[in-house]
C-alpha cells in the first residue's frame, strides 16, 4: 500500500530534488509496524527571484505494511532547509512524532479498505 497524503498528489510525482535518509538500515517495530526506512525529501517547486525558492518537503517511511508519503513543511525557507529540517528532527525527537503520525495514517487507510 503506498499512501500519498496530499491534497494534490502530483506535487510528487516525481523525483524530488534532495533527499535526507534519517533511517535505511536494520528495522524497528512500533504498534505491529516494522519500519524499515525513514526519509526527509525535498520537492523544488518554483523560484522566485526576491524570496528564493519555494520548497516542499515531505516525510517519507517504510514500513511492512506500506508507505506514507506526507507534507512535513513547506515555503520559501532559504537555503539549507532541508539539511536544517533533518537536523531540527534529530535535536528534537521529531522522528518519533514522525513515525506515530505516519503509522496513524496507515492504520486508518487499513481500517477503512
Amino acid at each position: 500500500m503506498k499512501i500519498i497524503d496530499l491534497h494534490d498528489p502530483q506535487r510528487v510525482d516525481k523525483s524530488p530534488n534532495g533527499v535526507e535518509i534519517l533511517m535505511s538500515s536494520g528495522s524497528f517495530v512500533q504498534d505491529e509496524f516494522v519500519i524499515s526506512k525513514i526519509e526527509l525529501r525535498l520537492y523544488t517547486e518554483q523560484i522566485d527571484d526576491k524570496l528564493g525558492s519555494f520548497s516542499l518537503i515531505t516525510s517519507f517511511v517504510e514500513t511492512d505494511k506500506g508507505t506514507v508519503e506526507m507534507i512535513y513543511d513547506e515555503g520559501f525557507r532559504g537555503e539549507n532547509h532541508l539539511k536544517k529540517t533533518r537536523d531540527f528532527l534529530i535535536s528534537n525527537l521529531g522522528i518519533s512524532g514522525l513515525i506515530l503520525r505516519s503509522i496513524i495514517c496507515l492504520r486508518e487507510k487499513l481500517t477503512n479498505e
